[in-house]
């Protein structure tokens, strides 16, 4: 299809009504807002998502703990990679003793050692942080959640004024037809 034929809304025509452009104009200015806005949004996103991802890579740290009771074999609550919550006990960088819960292997029997994260303050994480790969695709994949975030409702929204549009052409059409309608029917007597 040519630009000629797509663009027929904006070009000179006798035919042609307000409605007509203005769905143009409307239709032009939501694709741009998706275009645009979502990449904005996307990018912004995703920097923010890797900064993220970086300030917590150099901020935690792997820290030897001691399992302080034993974790059955099954675990108890559904875990993707069969891990449990659990409780342990570790030494922070000043000698204080901390215990806290986190997640670890199942099977383990109390006073075996796990590895577990924590902050720059000492605090407990559940997991260790995302790897440089890693973080990098999640930080792409909520870029595009947030592109896709941004777009559906400015589509919606130019969905919605074009139903209001066709509403306002097809009660022109009606007011129209109302008019020459009666000089078009067949009279026979």
């Amino acid at each position: 299809m040519s630009a000629h034929r797509r663009l027929w809304r904006l070009r000179s025509n006798s035919l042609r009504r307000r409605e007509d452009v203005m769905e143009a104009w409307i239709v032009l200015a939501v694709w741009v807002l998706i275009v645009v806005g979502g990449a904005v949004a996307g990018v912004v996103t995703a920097r923010a998502a890797a900064a993220v991802f970086t300030h917590q890579r150099a901020e935690q740290h792997a820290v030897q703990a001691v399992l302080v009771a034993g974790v059955p074999l099954a675990p108890t609550v559904w875990s993707a990679d069969g891990r449990v919550r659990a409780e342990v006990r570790w030494l922070a960088p000043d000698g204080t003793a901390h215990t806290g819960r986190t997640l670890v292997d199942s099977g383990l029997k109390a006073g075996s050692r796990v590895t577990v994260w924590v902050d720059g303050q000492g605090q407990l994480m559940l997991t260790k942080p995302a790897g440089p790969a890693e973080g990098a695709l999640e930080a792409g994949l909520l870029g595009l959640g947030a592109a896709l975030a941004f777009a559906a409702p400015v589509y919606g929204a130019g969905a919605l004024a074009r139903a209001w549009l066709d509403r306002r052409r097809s009660a022109d059409w009606e007011r129209e037809w109302e008019l020459v309608g009666p000089r078009w029917t067949h009279r026979t007597s």
